[in-house]
């Protein structure tokens, strides 16, 4: 396990137990990550989706396609989309707010949190205070954190 991810990992540990149970128990889709070709801030989130007990892929697209092809707004986008059942998860998303979009299932397209918040899974840095929108609503927080 390579440091970042370590890091990742013992950060998000108070949430990834849950988490874990939840994949543990079937209830847990396959998550797909479609990065930015070569970014490696991706690999840190997959990486702690991953070790929360989830089966991820990764998966390399130029960005403009990854954009065009799921329809997210320039204003939403982080430098990853991945694709939970039919939800769409665009950037650095908390695992607490991906866990409460699987465990809730609204009716919605997805959540996003645009650009690339420091201490975020993947992300370097200090946390700080992020707010996950709707993707279809950016104007509506889903998730605090």
């Amino acid at each position: 396990m390579n440091r970042h991810l370590f890091l990742t990992a013992t950060l998000t540990g108070l949430t990834v137990q849950p988490i874990a149970a939840a994949a543990a128990s079937g209830a847990a889709p396959r998550i797909t990550v479609y990065r930015d070709s070569g970014c490696g801030c991706c690999e840190g989130w997959a990486g702690a989706v991953k070790a929360a007990g989830y089966s991820v892929d990764v998966n390399d697209v130029e960005h403009a396609a990854r954009l065009r092809r799921f329809s997210i707004p320039p204003e939403l986008a982080g430098c990853h989309t991945a694709v939970a059942g039919r939800y769409l998860i665009e950037g650095h998303v908390p695992l607490e707010a991906l866990a409460q979009l699987l465990r809730e299932r609204p009716q919605i397209r997805g959540i996003a949190l645009p650009g690339m918040p420091s201490g975020t899974p993947g992300m370097p840095g200090l946390h700080t205070t992020t707010h996950v929108v709707v993707l279809d609503a950016p104007h509506r927080v889903y998730y605090t954190g």
